[in-house]
């Protein structure tokens, strides 16, 4: 008698909707073919006013979350000390600002709530799942403002938050971009048991770090984040069609089409196969 194959489950969540229109078109394309479990949302850029109304056909086929950020574009609120001229700054900045607990914290505090105010002014509702802009939502002091502003609303059943932390061992054994999975691990270290001591739920096991490099290998590296999965297993992509909008906000654009064509291919079913994996 055979023995019986265990699967295990993960999620697989498109950041960076409303980003552009393009990268909103790519990740909606994704939707449509049933290969995302979810979707984040920049609800600070102009585009997520239009591409909300297109995104809400897939209400109930995805977690549609807040991609909490404070690294790329204009803030909502008036920023004087955060923005001094109209712009995040860099995510280096924010770091540093964070580690030494140097953050204007009711600047932050503002900016959180007017960004989740955005989200629901075109959404209808609270967010399912909220993470952060290159991980900024688990940041030291902006993840403790981030919580406080979550605890006093009324958030959907089976809210989550994603814990971009995971194990050392995990990381290892997915051997793709180790150092900045270690790096984003010692960086939001304090965020898992922070958010579960609130009664928050989170993921655990993390994966889908990537150098933004269009060399052809995304199908290999998605493999392996599919690799020593933790029980509760997030992967992030970051697919999308390249457009005038976008190549204005980054210079590496290319890796964001040759990762939705891998979403969107016929390779996709049987990469997840063989890592006895399936969509949540």
């Amino acid at each position: 008698m055979d023995s019986e194959v265990k699967l295990f489950s993960f999620k697989l969540c498109a950041d960076d909707f409303a980003l552009s229109p393009g990268v909103s078109r790519g990740i909606m394309a994704a939707l449509e073919a049933g290969r995302l479990s979810a979707t984040s949302v920049m609800s600070n850029q102009p585009d997520w006013p239009a591409s909300s109304v297109h995104l809400k056909q897939y209400k109930n086929r995805a977690d549609i979350g807040l991609h909490l950020n404070l690294t790329l574009g204009r803030p909502l609120t008036n920023m004087q000390s955060f923005a001094r001229a109209g712009h995040f700054p860099s995510l280096g900045q924010v770091i540093k600002l964070a580690l030494l607990h140097a953050l204007p914290e009711q600047e932050i505090r503002d900016e959180i709530a007017a960004q989740l105010d955005a989200f629901v002014s075109h959404w209808g509702a609270l967010p399912d799942c909220v993470d952060g802009h290159q991980h900024v939502h688990a940041l030291p002091q902006i993840s403790d403002y981030l919580l406080d502003e979550l605890s006093r609303r009324d958030l959907p059943k089976g809210f989550w938050l994603r814990n971009s932390a995971d194990r050392v061992s995990r990381i290892f054994a997915r051997k793709v971009e180790s150092p900045k999975a270690l790096i984003v691990s010692a960086l939001t270290s304090r965020f898992a048991e922070k958010a579960k001591s609130r009664g928050f739920v989170i993921n655990d096991g993390f994966a889908g770090f990537s150098s933004f490099r269009a060399d052809g290998s995304y199908k290999v590296k998605f493999a392996s984040y599919l690799k020593s999965p933790g029980p509760q297993h997030v992967v992030m992509c970051h697919p999308g069609f390249v457009d005038d909008e976008l190549r204005a906000l980054e210079d590496v654009v290319e890796s964001r089409e040759e990762e939705l064509d891998f979403i969107l291919s016929s390779q996709f079913a049987p990469v997840l196969h063989q890592a006895k994996a399936v969509l949540e």
